[in-house]
Formats: C-alpha cells, sequence, structure tokens
C-alpha cells in the first residue's frame, strides 16, 4: 500500500485483494456499546508491564469485556497514552490485541500529534492489529475549523482503521464544531464522535449525524445520548467491574432510562465527585483508574511522574465509596 500527497489530502493507492480494509459500517458495529478506557501496567521503574497488560487483558475478559457491545480502548488519557514513549505505544497495542485473541474489539488512540505523524501512528496501530483508533485533534498546530477538515480528511485517506474523533473543546484550539463534523460526512475512516457540546453548542445538536457516525457519550449522561440515537459510552471504572457497566447498557437498550440513569446517579457520580476533588492534589486521569483497579483486585502500576498515585488516606475513602455503592471488593486473598 501507498498514498500519494494531493493538494493537502493523503490519496491511498491499494489493491483490495492484497490489502483488504475495514469499511466504514464493519467499523461502526465495533466501535459502540460499553467502551473500557484501560490503564497502562507500569513497573516499579515505571517501565510498561508487558507481561501484565497480557494478564489484565484476561481479566478484562473473564469480567466480561468480551464481544459485540464491548471494546477495550488503549492508550487513551486515562491510560496514560500520552505520557507512553513511540517505541513502546505500538507494542502495548501489539500486546493487548495478542492477548485478547479476537474475543473483544481493541482499539488504540493518537493524542495531538500532526497530520504526517499520525498517519504514521495509523499504520502502526492497523499492523498491531487494532480496529480503531481514538484521535484528538492537532492542537499544538493551533487548527483552525478548516485545518480540523484537511486533518481528519487526510487521516481518513490516509488508514485502514476506523476513526473516533475526540472533540476536546475544553482544549485551546481543541474544539470541533458540529457544522465542521458535517463537513465530515463523506470521510470514509471517520466512524465515531466522542461527543461533548462545545461552549455555545447544545448537546442534540449533533444527532442529525447519528446515522453517519456513532455518536459516543462524553457528557456524563449516557442515558440522554442513547436516547436520542447515540451508540455508547465511557467512564472510569468500566474495566474494574464491567459488570455494572453492561447492566447499564442493557437497560438503555431496553429503554429503562429512568431505571439507568437512577443507577448512574448513584453509582458513578460520588467516584466521579471524588476524583475532582483529589485531582487538585496531584493530576492526571490514570491516578483514579489505577485506584480503582486496584481496590477491585487488579493492581496496575504507578502513574507516571509527576503524576502521584492515591494516597493511603485517599484510597480508602475511595475503597469506602466504591463498597457503599455495592461493588463486590474482593477482600485480599485472590485477584478478582
Amino acid at each position: 500500500m501507498r498514498y500519494n500527497l494531493r493538494d493537502g489530502r493523503y490519496e491511498r493507492i491499494c489493491i483490495p485483494e492484497v490489502c483488504p480494509v475495514m469499511d466504514r459500517e464493519q467499523a461502526k458495529a465495533h466501535i459502540q456499546g460499553v467502551i473500557a478506557t484501560v490503564p497502562t501496567a507500569f513497573d516499579s521503574n515505571y517501565d510498561v508491564d508487558y507481561g501484565l497488560m497480557a494478564e489484565a487483558t484476561e481479566v478484562w475478559i473473564e469480567r466480561g469485556l468480551r464481544g459485540q457491545g464491548s471494546v477495550l480502548k488503549v492508550a487513551a488519557a486515562m491510560g496514560e497514552g500520552p505520557q507512553l514513549r513511540d517505541s513502546e505505544w505500538g507494542r502495548l497495542l501489539e500486546t493487548v490485541v495478542q492477548a485478547a485473541k479476537g474475543r473483544v474489539p481493541v482499539m488504540g488512540a493518537i493524542h495531538y500529534k500532526d497530520t504526517v505523524r499520525s498517519i504514521e501512528d495509523a499504520h502502526i496501530a492497523k499492523d498491531a492489529g487494532v480496529i480503531g483508533l481514538q484521535v484528538s485533534p492537532p492542537v499544538f498546530n493551533q487548527p483552525s475549523q478548516e485545518d480540523m477538515v484537511r486533518y481528519f480528511g487526510a487521516l481518513s485517506d490516509g488508514s485502514d482503521v476506523g476513526i473516533l474523533i475526540y472533540n476536546t473543546h475544553w482544549l485551546t484550539f481543541g474544539g470541533i464544531f458540529p457544522e465542521t463534523f458535517r463537513r465530515m460526512k463523506d470521510f470514509e475512516s471517520i466512524v465515531a464522535i466522542k461527543w461533548s457540546p462545545p461552549e455555545g453548542y447544545k448537546f442534540d445538536e449533533i444527532f442529525d449525524l447519528k446515522d453517519t457516525f456513532n455518536i459516543i457519550d462524553n457528557t456524563n449522561n449516557p442515558m440522554e445520548c442513547h436516547r436520542m440515537g447515540g451508540h455508547g459510552f465511557l467512564s472510569e471504572g468500566v474495566d474494574a467491574y464491567p459488570t455494572f457497566f453492561l447492566n447499564i447498557w442493557s437497560m438503555m437498550e431496553a429503554g429503562r432510562y429512568e431505571e439507568a440513569n437512577s443507577e448512574w446517579e448513584r453509582t458513578v457520580q460520588p467516584m466521579r465527585d471524588f476524583d475532582a476533588r483529589t485531582g487538585k492534589i496531584s493530576g492526571g486521569e490514570g491516578r483514579m483508574e489505577k485506584g480503582i483497579s486496584e481496590i477491585m483486585g487488579l493492581p496496575m502500576g504507578p502513574p507516571r511522574p509527576p503524576s502521584m498515585p492515591l494516597n493511603e488516606a485517599e484510597m480508602a475513602e475511595l475503597k469506602q465509596i466504591i463498597i457503599d455503592i455495592g461493588w463486590p471488593v474482593p477482600d485480599g486473598s485472590e485477584r478478582a
């Protein structure tokens, strides 16, 4: 396979029989449902523990993250993807894909890179065996909305995996507007949007695109997203106790929105309140995710500095929150 750059867009040159690609509908069928943003295992020297990642993949699958309607998302922000070395990133994806053995779709994530490096990473991810990539805008290029269209158009033309666009509008230059997404309707590799509305826009302004792109909720309100035609959600703790989140998804699929919302507010909100408060002490999206995982029986090592692990008092408080919401915290005698 080769790519020619023409007028700022990549032109794919491919013989289908030699390099078959997944079409949009096939990719959309995989990137939906309960998406688990999994932590990255580090050892005491802050190096990636690939053996533990393989073991953890087996645990996540045993806990219920398998088949259609579940996704493992590797090296995203909660998985400390921006903190990974380039040499670690591809090997990490390959490790999880090989451990999953086709039992659950595996995605990767690209963070804030320019067009050329993003396409190069997409090739690495494809070779590793992922079915999709979450891609954040190239914020360090200070992109305009026109640049967003050029960037994702080139990435679509130059990649063979499904792309989930992460609308990081809280970052300077990270916002993508609904009218910009509408200009991407014909970008075949763009299959999903991780959606929360930029300032000045309403939540529902993206749903005219629900038949083109899978809309994945990032607003802490997956019930409303699903009710309007959305296709999935993400949350802290999915990998630690998938049963709860898979049950929420089943409720929504059955139209039991009030029941699902009540359970969500009772369970997820206390953890998010804890995260907001402790995040003022030390930042990093992996801190609480790793704390939850350890409490639920799967220690994944420390976050990379300067982020600090939850301290003893914070771990005790978080454990009590998890016990109070009714998750089955193991007694420590064996891995959950």
